[in-house]
């Protein structure tokens, strides 16, 4: 896998700015947990795999936020066995690294094969982190994806609950790196969400406009999301906005390239991704 497929996962996802946004649609109150999983599965790209997060540019799935087995990370595949062990090995983690939405029907698909009891997917930040702004996915194919892969889900597995975690506001990115010469540095030599991260000591008027365009489509994304898991109905549920609130710092991100989350960082999203979701 190249290294612009792999970055261009990278934040896949994770964290940002505590700007708040409106949430839209269904929200993890309006959701039935009904009782813990037996099985999971987790879809998306490299914060899912849990890239760099105990190697040098490598899938770490044992740290993923989600079905990871990993005691310093606690997932939600192991807060869910504390009061169901039945789950116990059925942590099954479909997420690729450099993924995008236009994957993710091909991802429900495999979780259906799987039989889980639990879904969950995070999943934009590829589809906002492009080597141009003129590269990023347009909102509707976006939702066009989102609704193919939900869809696969809602007949395939009718009974399963579905998690939809809002995509990391990338400005944060940027925000919280742009002093940090090695964080600048990583960025550029790796490149590394350009439609967000070049320029990024700039503050000449075309490129602020361009990040707020970048993030504004974020925004687009997660309402997207919101309303897509709305209309699944009662077994989606989506985190109103909690990752994308969240205000990462740049301790929480692996020093090898500055953008996906390292363990301490894949913690404190299961922490605030699990705390927005079912809460078995």
């Amino acid at each position: 896998m190249s290294a612009v497929r792999r970055t261009g996962t990278l934040l896949s996802t994770l964290l940002v700015t505590a700007v708040l946004v409106t949430s839209v649609g269904s929200g993890p109150a309006a959701a039935d947990p009904g009782p813990p999983p037996s099985s999971m599965a987790s879809l998306g790209d490299s914060i899912t795999r849990g890239f760099n997060a105990c190697g040098w540019y490598a899938d770490c799935p044992s740290r993923s936020f989600s079905t990871g087995d990993d005691a310093s990370v606690n997932s939600h595949y192991l807060r869910i066995r504390a009061v169901n062990p039945a789950i116990n090995g059925r942590n099954h983690n479909d997420g690729r690294s450099g993924a995008k939405s236009a994957d993710m029907a091909g991802q429900a698909g495999t979780a259906v094969s799987q039989d889980v009891d639990y879904v969950t997917m995070l999943i934009g930040a590829n589809d906002a982190c492009t080597s141009s702004e003129a590269g990023m996915t347009s909102v509707g194919t976006f939702r066009s994806n989102i609704d193919a892969a939900l869809g696969q889900l809602r007949s395939g597995l009718p009974d399963a609950r579905v998690f939809v975690i809002s995509v990391p506001d990338i400005q944060r990115l940027w925000s919280v790196g742009r002093g940090s010469l090695a964080a600048r540095s990583a960025w550029s030599l790796f490149g590394i969400c350009q439609s967000m991260l070049a320029n990024p000591t700039s503050n000449a008027q075309a490129d602020v406009d361009r990040r707020n365009r970048v993030r504004q489509r974020v925004v687009e994304f997660n309402t997207q999301l919101a309303e897509a898991c709305a209309a699944y109905g009662s077994n989606c549920a989506f985190d109103g906005n909690a990752v994308f609130n969240f205000p990462f710092a740049l301790g929480q991100l692996s020093s090898w390239d500055y953008f996906h989350p390292n363990a301490s960082g894949q913690q404190a999203l299961a922490d605030i991704s699990y705390g927005a979701g079912f809460r078995w």
